[in-house]
């Protein structure tokens, strides 16, 4: 094609490039400013919306860790507890044990059995105040307390409750128990040997619930990590290729400005003709 003051070849061509290379520039600079390759769904659709249901996973996640770590720590105060009074149940065994002892005259029986009986309402007290954000696992007002699992909600993890009120299931030492006769410090023998087995396994059972939501915590913050790790494999950009880019699209970009120049210029030359 001729040289023509009405349509500039040279020039179109020129711009389309340097339009091109102001397009790729853009993108390089957004993706230093956020540090992201995908940041939007303008950038690419397909991997932004994967992206963003693993967020929405990561996001799950994080509550179900939040909901096993209250779990937790209801569970370790009600172990604390229990524990606590397992060590009661064992001084309130010497106690009748030695009350059982038919030598022992009646003014020692009976501070034994102050002391017994201080020990006994000592249970009670720990019982009672075995709570941890309102959840009290050996109190008997609660059945079981249920942590989530998953993100979606649909599984949970569960920790039964076990009560150890004096005179129930587990404790078999009813409120009212005394040793001032070597009769009644005999029986409580028995019921101080019965209700110590049976906190101790209650505290096994509580022991492998606060172990399984250990488990599970620890599986769900490597879950976690990897889910992130992958997100960061979709949208993260590589910031020193970046930078390369950044420098190469400048310099194509004055050079893009310079060739429009140049063609802008070349209808000049049909003035040195009509001269």
């Amino acid at each position: 094609m001729g040289i023509s003051v009405n349509t500039n070849v040279g020039a179109m061509i020129a711009l389309q490039n340097l339009n091109k290379t102001n397009k790729t520039l853009e993108m390089v600079q957004k993706q230093i400013n956020t540090g992201l390759k995908v940041a939007d769904a303008k950038d690419n659709g397909g991997v932004f919306a994967i992206a963003q249901a693993m967020r929405s996973q990561v996001g799950g996640l994080q509550s179900v860790t939040q909901s096993l770590d209250s779990a937790a720590n209801v569970v370790d105060v009600a172990v604390s507890a229990g524990a606590a009074i397992s060590d009661i149940l064992v001084e309130m065994k010497q106690k009748a044990v030695s009350a059982a002892d038919s030598s022992l005259d009646t003014n020692s029986r009976n501070a034994l059995n102050e002391d017994y009986k201080a020990l006994r309402d000592q249970i009670t007290t720990i019982k009672n105040n075995a709570t941890f954000n309102g959840v009290n696992l050996i109190k008997g007002n609660t059945v079981s307390i249920r942590a989530l699992a998953s993100a979606d909600a649909t599984n949970k993890l569960t920790v039964v409750a076990e009560t150890m009120s004096l005179g129930g299931r587990i404790v078999s030492v009813t409120a009212a128990a005394v040793i001032n006769t070597q009769a009644l410090a005999s029986a409580q023998v028995a019921l101080l040997d019965k209700s110590l087995n049976n906190v101790n396994q209650a505290l096994a059972r509580l022991g492998t619930g606060a172990k399984k939501l250990d488990i599970h915590k620890t599986f769900v913050s490597k879950l976690s990590d990897a889910l992130t790790s992958g997100i960061g494999n979709l949208v993260d950009a590589d910031l020193a290729t970046a930078s390369a880019q950044l420098q190469s699209l400048q310099v194509k970009q004055q050079l893009g400005v310079q060739a429009l120049s140049i063609a802008n210029s070349a209808p000049t030359i049909l003035l040195g003709l009509f001269r």
